[in-house]
């Protein structure tokens, strides 16, 4: 297990009651649910609380607000993946090479953003300015670029790599520019190929 990073999210809440933890799950489950079926503008307080069983009061206590409730499943989502980059399998996970390390990045964190676009606009800044979450994106590409034999700082590169597979870069890239992910990816390759000694 690659322990060399701590998984950073949200800051860690207290513990809760099985009953409202079990609620709060529900509450989860239902809000994606609601998503897969109807996209982001079928996420309504009132059809979460009814999908999930719950009054609504018990969803505002819990999340706040609507916009609140996108935050914690991105908050999820992300945790999820930074679980899979420190211990999951390769090459996202340890035990492959630092650069095909580095590639599974690219590609699962554009992956992440292209599905998650429409949520994570209509989050806005609740979660679109989660700098904890940019900043563990930066150390664990830092860490890859150093294990791949990066000379010089590794801090400045890393934070290049992570701008352009962000959110806003990435709409940019495939909104304004009309690139397809397939020539995104491409290009970060071969930035990333540039920044990496010989072989």
């Amino acid at each position: 297990m690659d322990r060399s990073l701590p998984l950073v999210t949200a800051p860690t809440a207290a513990p809760v009651r099985r009953d409202a933890a079990r609620n709060r799950e529900a509450l989860l489950a239902a809000a994606n649910a609601l998503i897969a079926e109807g996209g982001v503008a079928a996420l309504t307080m009132d059809a979460v609380a009814c999908r999930a069983g719950v009054g609504k009061g018990t969803l505002f206590r819990r999340f706040g607000t609507r916009e609140g409730l996108m935050a914690t499943l991105l908050d999820e989502s992300e945790r999820r993946w930074q679980e899979a980059a420190m211990s999951g399998p390769p090459p996202l996970g340890p035990g492959a090479p630092a650069r095909d390390r580095l590639l599974a990045f690219a590609g699962s964190r554009l992956e992440e953003h292209v599905r998650q676009d429409a949520l994570i606009r209509a989050a806005g800044t609740t979660w679109g300015d989660n700098q904890s979450v940019i900043g563990f994106h930066v150390l664990h590409v830092r860490h890859l670029l150093l294990e791949a034999g990066i000379t010089g700082d590794a801090t400045y590169p890393a934070t290049v790599l992570v701008t352009m597979v962000s959110p806003p870069v990435l709409r940019q890239q495939l909104d304004a520019a009309r690139l397809t992910p397939s020539r995104v990816l491409t290009g970060w390759t071969d930035l990333l190929d540039r920044l990496l000694p010989a072989d």
